[in-house]
């Protein structure tokens, strides 16, 4: 059976480090729809963040869709329609974000709106996250977040202090939520039942698909659960040596234009 759906990751996968789609890329992309083939952009950023990707990749049509918040958003591009959303309580913001100040680690919770601080010196890394996915930033007290649906939460910081504070987590919170390491200052937790593989099954049954005409490409530890339940699990070049051992093909690297290639190599043939 070919393939008619292709999750592809954005940072260290898409996107060059300059933050570009390469011209392979872009044309890749272009033929691969030309001939039916779904191509939904799956990534732990808010929506806001990829609107500019999904302008330049013509994938805005009807039936498109994109997973953004590692699987908490699944909206159809075309109406903007929720078709998958799961949230957390405030619940789980007082908790993680107490949990945060006992280990003397920064955090921010990100809503379809912006992103929300309790950190009154606001963290260098909340200001790159906000820079990168094109969010504003919102300074508020935990009693002021009441109110807000909140998709996930993340601990942002240098990466050794962020290691020292994961270290420390307890068990309990790693029942409770999804924690993905999604680069090595960003440690993001969500709803449990949250993740881009959840959310690439529900399209897929969504489209009639069987798990043999399903692709994910990615690089990183938050596309582990993608990669996981597709039938054609694809790492790039540059990916984690972990994340290698679960792949059917290994791609070239994201400055090499790797999802070309696995398009043009896999899909396409």
């Amino acid at each position: 059976m070919s393939i008619k759906l292709v999750a592809v990751d954005i940072d260290g996968t898409l996107i060059t480090s300059d933050r570009k789609i390469t011209p392979e890329v872009y044309q890749a992309i272009q033929d691969a729809k030309a001939q039916g083939v779904k191509i939904i952009i799956a990534t732990g950023r808010p929506i806001a963040g990829v609107q500019n990707l999904l302008d330049e990749l013509n994938l805005k049509d009807a039936g498109d869709y994109v997973i953004t918040f590692n699987g908490g958003l699944v909206q159809d591009t075309s109406t903007g329609e929720d078709i998958v959303k799961e949230i957390m309580t405030y619940e789980d913001y007082q908790d993680i974000e107490f949990l945060s100040r006992k280990l003397n680690v920064h955090m921010h919770a990100i809503t379809k709106e912006g992103i929300y601080t309790a950190n009154r010196n606001i963290g260098k890394y909340t200001v790159h996250e906000s820079t990168l996915v094109n969010m504003p930033i919102f300074y508020r007290t935990p009693e002021e977040m009441a109110n807000k649906e909140i998709v996930k939460m993340m601990f942002i910081d240098d990466p050794e202090i962020l290691d020292a504070a994961i270290s420390k987590i307890p068990q309990e919170f790693h029942d409770k939520y999804n924690i993905v390491k999604s680069t090595p200052f960003y440690l993001e937790f969500m709803n449990k039942n949250t993740s881009k593989g959840n959310a690439i099954i529900h399209l897929a049954e969504k489209m009639g698909l069987s798990k043999n005409q399903t692709m994910a490409i990615g690089d990183a530890e938050n596309d582990r659960a993608m990669l996981e339940v597709v039938g054609n699990p694809v790492v790039m070049e540059n990916g984690t040596a972990e994340l290698k051992k679960i792949a059917k093909y290994i791609t070239k690297s994201n400055e090499e234009s790797g999802v070309a290639h696995a398009i043009r190599e896999w899909v396409l043939k």
